[in-house]
């Protein structure tokens, strides 16, 4: 335990959505919900004043709108959250080389390492300044927690939502622990918390006065003695600035279960490639792929395969994903899919046999195409266009009023909000799905506009499964994922 509180938490306040009633002033003050929109959608985001009505992150969106009807069911812009996000990470690292982020809206921050003063007065003053500097720059606010330990300074941030900061001076810590659930420390679960329940064990006080030993025996060894030295307020995780990648992975939940073999199969190798791309972008080869499969009736089933070494290679990851998809009945019909590489590592080590493989089916393909080009070219029927989807929320540009974002589209329309984030509530026109005075647009920036300023003619580039998909009204939307695990 430090002698100060100079362990700094931040957690922005109901991020996404609460990005995107910056950028669109007629949802400032009224719920929204970002996530996906669709059937099987899950919520990202709620605003607080969704949160009135019961509406909480991972529900399912079905239940968010049952729960809040009138709320803006909105598609996520991570080019926004990015944006945002690499902005307030900026003021971390002003503040000390020692910044370890969780996630977009989410980091550590040792301010003692940053030459900060260890006084309770001086790291509240940063504090402070620092939720000045973020509305400032960004037009958001974000809750600041300050301890001594990282576990008590996550607590504090938790217990300043919204927009405030909550400072727990060393030596305070059992007094504010003990009435708190034992949910409140990391690691305890379900599972876990019922494990305890049955005990006995509700409250963090109740924890710390069962004893080191009896929750050893009810927990095991690692779990028991970790859990008895959180309940006293101990925590000897330091700020990390680099936070290694254990996995990465994509998935995809399907508006519609698949039953047909062929295209489960189709869908793995795309899940691949996808999964090959995000490595390579890290820079980063994997040992073991992993696949995972959500059944009809959401009962999860994953399937591992370790190779010989690490690789990068995508025909190698996909001939295992394959293999491990022929262990898994699916003929029950298939909610999700995901594809992942675990076993990270800075090398490729070359798969011999994979290598072999792959050249025997570029030779299969050459002599394909040499037998095609001794037929005469049958004439090619005109490739249909596909038609254009709009999804609620995104970035739109019109050739006569300007930028703004889609309300809602269906049946062959799409509402559009023309407004700026330095604008009032905008109008709402209607156009036909197909005008081609409409285009898709990029996120303008939410403070330090100005109204007329240009737009990027250039679509924004959005995720697969925002683009390719039909929207409101008669949505079937699918929830999508990728995920870059550091825990």
């Amino acid at each position: 335990m430090r002698p100060a509180p100079t362990i700094l938490h931040l957690d922005m306040d109901a991020f996404y959505a609460s990005a995107e009633q910056a950028a669109k002033p007629s949802l400032r003050g009224k719920p929204v919900v970002v996530g996906g929109v669709g059937p099987r959608g899950v919520v990202a985001t709620a605003s607080y004043e969704a949160r009135v009505f019961g509406v909480r992150s991972a529900m399912p969106t079905a239940q968010a709108r049952r729960l809040c009807p009138n709320a803006a069911y909105l598609s996520p812009r991570f080019t926004l959250y990015r944006q945002v996000s690499e902005t307030v990470m900026g003021l971390l690292h002003a503040l000390s080389p020692l910044v370890e982020p969780l996630s977009l809206d989410e980091a550590f921050v040792d301010l003692e390492a940053g030459g900060v003063a260890p006084e309770t007065a001086a790291v509240r003053a940063v504090g402070e300044q620092l939720r000045r500097d973020i509305r400032a720059a960004t037009g958001l606010t974000g809750s600041v927690g300050l301890a001594g330990v990282k576990m008590l300074a996550k607590i504090a941030s938790e217990q300043a939502k919204p927009d405030g900061l909550v400072v727990i001076p060393p030596g305070t810590e059992r007094e504010l622990l003990g009435p708190m659930s034992v949910r409140t420390l990391p690691g305890v679960g379900p599972a876990t918390a019922e494990t305890l329940r049955r005990a006995g064990i509700h409250t963090v006080a109740e924890t710390a006065e069962a004893g080191e030993a009896e929750l050893v025996r009810l927990l095991g060894k690692a779990h028991g003695a970790g859990l008895y030295a959180m309940a006293l307020g101990q925590d000897d995780r330091p700020v990390v600035a680099e936070r290694d990648a254990k996995s990465i992975s994509v998935e995809d939940t399907f508006e519609v279960d698949l039953t047909d073999r062929t295209r489960v199969r189709t869908e793995v190798l795309r899940l691949a490639d996808r999964c090959v791309q995000r490595l390579r972008a890290a820079g980063r080869s994997g040992r073991t792929v992993v696949i995972k499969v959500r059944n009809y009736d959401f009962s999860t089933l994953t399937r591992s395969e370790t190779l010989r070494g690490p690789t990068d290679d995508p025909a190698v990851i996909r001939e295992a994903a394959v293999r491990l998809l022929e262990l898994v009945d699916t003929t029950g019909g298939v909610r999700l899919l995901g594809v992942g590489v675990s076993g990270l590592a800075d090398f490729t080590q070359e798969d011999l046999f994979a290598q072999l493989t792959t050249e025997r089916e570029a030779e299969e393909l050459a002599r394909a195409a040499e037998e095609r080009a001794g037929a005469e070219p049958a004439e090619e029927a005109p490739e249909e266009e596909r038609p254009r989807r709009w999804h609620p929320g995104v970035d739109v540009v019109h050739d006569e009023y300007g930028a703004g974002w889609v309300q809602g589209s269906g049946l062959g329309r799409v509402t559009v909000r023309f407004e700026t984030p330095w604008s009032a509530p905008g109008r709402v026109r209607t156009f036909a799905v197909e005008d081609r005075a409409l285009r898709p647009g990029e996120p303008l920036p939410l403070v330090g506009g100005e109204p007329g300023a240009d737009q990027s003619s250039d679509p924004a580039i959005l995720p697969k499964s925002l683009s390719e998909v039909p929207e409101l009204p008669g949505d079937t939307g699918s929830e999508s994922g990728e995920e870059i695990s550091r825990r």
